[in-house]
Parts: C-alpha cells; sequence; structure tokens
C-alpha cells in the first residue's frame, strides 16, 4: 500500500503527462528598493564628525576620490556602477554643521550593516563666479577624509549628476 503523498505525486504526474512546459521568462529579478536615509530631526552627537575638517576644501568640488594604495580598476568599477548602490542620504536643506554631522553618523552606521556601497546627494547647491555650492564642496571634501571611505566618484546625470556622488566604504566583515 502506497502512502498518502506518493499517490498524489503519481496522480500529478498522470494528469500533466501531456502537458508541454512553458519557457522560462527572460526576467531580470528587481533588486530592493533603497532606503532612503533621512534623519533630519535627530543628528548625532558631536564627537561623531570632530574628525572632518572643512579646512582647505577650496571653492570648486572634486569629482572623484581613490584612497592611496588602491587600484585605479576600484574606482573605474565605481563608475560603471559595478557596485549596487545599497543606501542614499540626502543632505538637501542642511547647514554645513548638520551636514557635517549627519554625513557622518550615516557612513558609521552603513558600514556598522555591512553596505559597501552607498549615493550621497549633496545638490549642487548655488554657484557663483565659477564656484560649486558649499555643501558640496564640503561634503567631498569630508568623505576624501573620512577613514571609512575607500573610494567615490561622481553619480552618473540619471542617479544625481554633480549633485550626487557614489561612495565605496570599507569592508568591516
Amino acid at each position: 500500500m502506497k502512502e498518502k503523498p506518493e499517490q498524489d505525486a503519481d496522480l500529478f504526474r498522470q494528469a500533466v503527462a501531456g502537458a508541454t512546459p512553458l519557457a522560462p521568462a527572460d526576467r531580470i529579478v528587481p533588486s530592493p528598493k533603497l532606503r532612503k536615509t533621512v534623519l533630519r530631526n535627530s543628528l548625532p552627537p558631536a564627537e561623531a564628525s570632530d574628525n572632518l575638517s572643512d579646512h582647505g576644501a577650496g571653492d570648486v568640488a572634486i569629482t572623484e576620490f581613490l584612497r592611496p594604495g588602491l587600484n585605479r580598476l576600484t574606482l573605474r568599477k565605481l563608475r560603471h556602477g559595478e557596485w549596487r548602490i545599497q543606501d542614499e542620504l540626502d543632505l538637501h536643506g542642511l547647514n554645513s554643521d548638520d551636514a557635517r554631522k549627519l554625513l557622518a553618523v550615516f557612513l558609521h552606521d552603513a558600514t556598522q550593516r555591512g553596505l559597501r556601497c552607498v549615493n550621497v546627494i549633496h545638490g549642487k547647491g548655488w554657484r557663483s563666479e565659477g564656484r560649486d555650492g558649499i555643501i558640496k564642496v564640503h561634503t567631498r571634501h569630508w568623505l576624501a577624509q573620512h577613514p571609512l571611505v575607500l573610494a567615490f566618484c561622481e553619480a552618473p546625470p540619471q542617479s544625481g549628476g554633480g549633485g550626487a556622488v557614489w561612495v565605496l566604504l570599507k569592508n568591516l566583515s
């Protein structure tokens, strides 16, 4: 005497014996939706960003950064989107001090969660006389100083262009 599951399996096989299987669909599995980090009402303690200086930022934002000792191929891969953006931070509307504090906490939190690539949106800012916006210049200057940042590059036009940077973070695990 056959057990119940085996009988069910036999009945199923008999029922679909003449069926033609469907061709596999050429589908791309969608990546999970980004979690936009907006912490405007809960600013971090000042010590979280004390090591990021505004000194020497200049008037023009740097377009890319690669930590010394890393292969230039790393920056090229980042520019071509070989790392998926896993989170993003929007600094629009913040003053310089609040943006610096929020950026430091965001980078720390992202590395603690094991994220490798994030998008930091700083905006293009109000430009005058060939200068870039203050938050744009300072954000990129702070990223170049931050010990958790391996590289960054300007985001492509569809992801923010000159108003955002893709940041590659250290892997702490």
